[in-house]
């Protein structure tokens, strides 16, 4: 039992000890993983992998032709990139699932590191910056101290042992959180009736298979929209996807854990009726390329919650996939006549020509904020406050990437506002410093608790930590792109649709495999 015990703290952080550690007794104790076949393994693919993120991409993008001139901003752009890869090399490395961590530094690295890095080489960014050039070195050197606030948040949370309520002796409370089986078939009805009307509101399951242009165009149409608010398109959507996406995941994680489940017929019935509705509300064609991710990250990890090849080869090939694949992922986003030929002479074209502004458009915040001054707590309490109509808060601040859009006098300002300056607007910089140490610190306390939910010692098919965090892990691109107001309305509906099946009380049927 002592080698059990021992593997069982390595994977949690060393806070879960067994039956008298600190997770009290009858705490999980996580099952060993295999440390001497992924060790060798980790042997052979660190140097190639650490070699590729850290010194090949970058030594590739540096050489690219281009105008860029290598200044203070050039070197700390490759610094931060260098930085994000090693830190995603870590994740990937890891003997234990790191969901939220791995995540977020592949989107560091992707949207923050290789992206800008290649921006700066060629000279071109996709959106224009009307600051100075030293605004983009601000926002570079930023960037850099954000991420040593997020690993030192990580840290502070890996020293904190891991505590767990202890159930009373009558079960009635004090367990771990598990979906109500009654609540969880009311939101499977309510998955079926919302997304039923978001159809028939739209006209019918056709016009989600033609383009997000049709789908936009008909939302407008709908009347659901009103002059400078979309409030009730916003709830139309989220309440008509979220439900749906969340019914589906809790119904695969009890087939992909309960053997007992995938001998039930009702059971695999109401599964393939929930991937049907999920096919036609959270498809590709119709929906953000984001959302989509999400989407498709949350049911692979919750399909194989416990399989650590599958984690790293997310992360692994994640990185491919956005420097080849999601450039080139909107065809659906437009219909014939408004596509946009996709044509590059390279593959890093894409990065300086389309999606990846998020570091232009920090230095143009730093930029709009220095004419204008800091919103203390504003924009944030904007997004907080999103399910407020416009009717009733006249002042309600818009997106910061609009907001910033209109002051730069650009006629599109569907531009992102990454979360680094969604802090930066209302506090500074102690602001983002703070509040990137305190998602280091949530990331990492979700991960760990995580890592024991999804084991055979966790609350079983039921846990509600089990489908959170996988969910999360996908929206984190949303939340970190921004703006927060845009991804808000989702991540609400997701919370309380959660807090509304979720119970403490110990279930016999949870547990049953």
């Amino acid at each position: 039992m002592a080698s059990v015990h021992t593997s069982a703290r390595e994977e949690a952080g060393g806070a879960v000890a067994g039956p008298k550690g600190p997770g009290g007794p009858g705490g999980p104790v996580e099952p060993p993983e295999r440390p001497i076949a992924w060790s060798m393994l980790s042997r052979a693919l660190s140097v190639p992998l650490i070699l590729g993120l850290v010194i090949f991409l970058p030594a590739v993008i540096a050489a690219q032709p281009g105008s860029g001139v290598r200044d203070t901003a050039y070197w700390l752009q490759l610094v931060l990139t260098c930085y994000a890869g090693a830190r995603l090399a870590t994740m990937i490395l890891s003997t234990r699932r790191r969901l939220l961590q791995g995540v977020f530094w592949m989107f560091v690295y992707i949207a923050m590191g290789v992206a800008p890095f290649a921006q700066v080489v060629i000279g071109q960014t996709p959106t224009p910056m009307v600051g100075p050039r030293q605004d983009l070195v601000t926002a570079i050197a930023m960037i850099l101290v954000g991420c040593a606030a997020y690993d030192l948040g990580a840290l502070l949370a890996s020293r904190r042992p891991l505590r767990r309520r202890t159930p009373s002796a009558r079960g009635s409370g004090g367990g771990p959180a598990v979906a109500h089986p009654v609540r969880l078939r009311l939101l499977v009805v309510l998955a079926f009736a919302a997304s039923a009307f978001y159809v028939l509101k739209l006209g019918g399951p056709a016009v989600f298979f033609t383009s997000r242009q049709e789908i936009n165009e008909t939302v407008a149409a709908s009347g659901v929209v009103t002059e400078g608010s979309n409030v009730g398109s916003a709830f139309i959507k989220g309440f008509g996807q979220v439900p749906a996406l969340l019914a589906l995941l809790f119904y695969t994680r009890r087939l992909a854990t309960s053997y007992r489940a995938r001998r039930t017929p009702s059971t695999v019935l109401v599964w393939v009726a929930l991937a049907g509705l999920n096919l036609v509300v959270n498809n590709p064609i119709s929906n953000a390329r984001y959302w989509f991710l999400t989407v498709l990250m949350a049911f692979v990890f919750t399909a194989m919650p416990s399989s650590a090849a599958v984690y790293r080869t997310v992360l692994a090939t994640g990185v491919v996939g956005a420097l080849v694949v999601f450039p080139y992922a909107d065809k659906f986003r437009y219909d014939d006549e408004g596509q946009r030929p996709a044509q590059s002479a390279s593959v890093f074209e894409p990065l300086v020509t389309k999606d990846y502004d998020q570091m232009v458009m920090f230095a143009n915040t730093i930029s709009w904020v220095d004419t204008r001054g800091h919103t203390y707590g504003r924009q944030l309490a904007g997004s907080g406050l999103f399910f407020v109509p416009r009717a009733v808060w006249s002042g309600k601040p818009e997106d910061t990437g609009v907001r910033v859009g209109q002051w730069m006098g650009l006629r599109m300002t569907n531009l992102s506002a990454p979360v680094w300056t969604e802090f930066w607007v209302d506090f500074g910089a102690t602001g983002m410093i703070g509040g990137m140490a305190l998602i280091g610190y949530a990331s990492a306390r979700t991960d760990r608790r995580y890592a024991l939910a999804v084991t055979r010692a966790g609350p079983g098919p039921g846990s509600v930590l089990a489908i959170a965090a996988p969910l999360i892990a996908g929206y984190t691109f949303i939340l970190l792109r921004g703006p927060l107001l845009q991804a808000a309305g989702k991540l609400a509906i997701a919370a309380l649709c959660l807090l509304a099946i979720t119970t403490f009380r110990e279930q016999r049927a949870a547990r049953r495999r």
